[in-house]
């Protein structure tokens, strides 16, 4: 972990209220980043594969 987020006198691993701010703005901003991603491959292979996936199911 890097050294400027952990406070120098917490040494049991907590970090303080502003860090523990920054992990969670950093763990949303990836998660809705993943689902964007998600989302975009899943409407690209849509629209890629179009009609032919519905005349191949018939």
């Amino acid at each position: 972990m890097r050294r400027d987020v952990m406070s120098e006198d917490n040494q049991n691993g907590r970090l303080d209220p502003a860090a523990e701010k920054i992990r969670r703005r950093r763990s949303i901003a990836i998660g809705l980043t993943l689902g964007f991603m998600v989302l975009a491959f899943y409407i690209a292979t849509f629209v890629r594969l179009g009609s032919n996936a519905a005349n191949g199911m018939l």
